[in-house]
């Protein structure tokens, strides 16, 4: 169980104003199963995180996203926080950076606000999701079926509502990231909800 995900690499996109569980927590979960987990923001050095409407810790950048290339992780892992989310949906190369996951069907774990970017990127049309409760007409009118569940998964894409659900968001994410690409995953083909390639 140690190294469950030993050899994976695995890129946590974040800026200021994350919720300060909703990455610590993956990050620890991540590291304990044997992963290379790297903090990857458009801001270089730290990021300041939260506390729900506190200033938590800040927490050390890994890789400037700029110098990010999305071919070499295998996974993605999106915080919420309200700041953080709305500040990377108007960032072209954050956009770019999780539109890749997106395209190349590796497994996107996103929390609470996390999913917001997802939008941007073309990530939740077709999609079964749940987010924090203010984003579920925008998920919706994204083309998402929206559920109010603690832990949702659809073909790879994990997302939880609230640091609560971390628990559970921590185990799918895990499960999904060993388990690898989903594009060709038996069943996804013959699947009413799957979308055309």
């Amino acid at each position: 169980m140690a190294h469950q995900l030993a050899g994976k690499r695995v890129a946590v996109l974040a800026t200021d104003g994350f919720e300060q569980s909703e990455l610590t927590d993956p990050v620890k979960a991540l590291k304990n199963a044997g992963a290379t987990v790297e903090i990857v923001s458009p801001k270089s050095g730290e990021i300041q995180g939260m506390k729900h409407d506190q200033k938590g810790d800040k927490t050390k950048v890994d890789t400037l996203l700029s110098a990010a290339d999305a071919s070499t992780y295998d996974a993605l892992v999106l915080p919420g926080g309200v700041a953080n989310p709305d500040s990377l949906r108007i960032e072209p190369e954050a956009i770019a950076f999780i539109r890749r996951f997106v395209e190349d069907d590796k497994p996107i774990a996103a929390i609470c606000h996390g999913p917001w970017t997802l939008i941007d990127a073309g990530g939740v049309e077709g999609r079964k999701v749940t987010s924090w409760p203010s984003l579920k007409m925008d998920l919706t009118n994204a083309g998402a079926t929206w559920v109010d569940e603690e832990v949702v998964v659809d073909r790879g894409l994990v997302t939880s509502r609230k640091p609560d659900d971390l628990p559970a968001f921590c185990a799918k994410m895990i499960e999904e990231i060993a388990e690898g690409r989903h594009n060709d995953r038996a069943g996804r083909t013959n699947s009413a909800e799957s979308r055309p390639n």
